[in-house]
C-alpha cells in the first residue's frame, strides 16, 4: 500500500478495545489490526481489556487515573483510532463505551474529541444480527465524537466455526482492508494538517 506522507512524521494510531476476559477475541483482533497499521508506517499504542477497567467517567477524574491520562494523551496526538468491542445486547460493551466517554476531557481542544481522526471499527458477537447492530452503534458513536469511520467495518461472528486455518486467519482479510484504510488516512497530508492544529507536544510510549 502506497500513501503520501510528506511531513516525515510517523503518525500515531491508538487502539482501544477488548473485554474483561484476558485474550478476548476483540482485543486480539484490535492488536492484529494495529500490527498491520504499524507495517504501513504508523506508530501504534494499545489500550486493551485491563487498561479499560476505568472508574465511571466524570469530568476531571482522568487526572487522577494514570491509564486514563495516558489514553487521553495518546488520543490527542493520534491521527487514527481502532476501536474493538464485543456486542452486548445491541451495542458495544460498557467498558469500551466508558473509555470513549473519557474523550469529554478533549472537548475544549483545538481538535475536540475525534475531530480530524479516522476510526476503524471492529465488533465481535454471536450471530449476524448482533454484529450488525453493534457495528451500527459503534459507527454512530464515532460520528457523535466527530470522527470518520472507515468505509469498511469488521464484523466477526464468533458463532461461526473457524476454518482449518484458524479464527485469526479467517478474520485477517477484513482486518487488513480496514487497517489499510486507517493507515492511508493517517499517513496522508490531510491528516498532517489536522495534526498541526493540536495544542500539545506530547511523547508517549509505543505499543509493544
Amino acid at each position: 500500500m502506497k500513501t503520501q506522507n510528506t511531513s516525515k512524521t510517523r503518525p500515531l494510531v491508538v487502539g482501544i478495545g477488548g473485554s474483561t476476559r484476558p485474550g478476548s477475541t476483540s482485543e486480539r483482533a484490535m492488536r492484529d489490526a494495529l500490527a498491520i497499521v504499524g507495517e504501513a508506517g504508523c506508530d501504534t499504542v494499545a489500550f486493551g481489556g485491563p487498561d479499560l477497567m476505568l472508574p465511571h467517567f466524570e469530568m476531571g477524574i482522568a487526572d487522577a487515573h494514570p491509564v486514563a491520562t495516558r489514553m487521553i494523551t495518546a488520543l490527542r496526538k493520534a491521527s487514527g483510532i481502532i476501536i474493538a468491542s464485543p456486542g452486548y445486547h445491541g451495542s458495544i460493551s460498557g467498558i469500551v463505551k466508558n473509555a470513549l466517554d473519557y474523550t469529554e476531557e478533549m472537548r475544549n481542544d483545538a481538535r475536540p474529541y475525534f475531530e480530524g481522526r479516522v476510526a476503524g471499527c471492529i465488533v465481535c458477537a454471536n450471530g449476524a444480527q448482533a454484529v450488525g447492530t453493534t457495528l451500527i452503534a459503534m459507527r454512530s458513536i464515532v460520528h457523535a465524537l466527530r470522527g470518520w469511520p472507515t468505509p469498511y467495518g469488521v464484523a466477526i461472528q464468533t458463532d461461526i466455526k473457524p476454518s482449518g486455518a484458524g479464527q485469526a486467519a479467517d478474520w485477517m482479510p477484513g482486518l487488513r482492508i480496514m487497517a489499510e484504510q486507517v493507515a492511508a488516512f493517517a499517513l496522508s497530508d490531510i491528516a498532517a494538517k489536522f495534526r498541526a492544529q493540536r495544542n500539545d507536544d506530547i511523547i508517549i510510549s509505543r505499543a509493544s
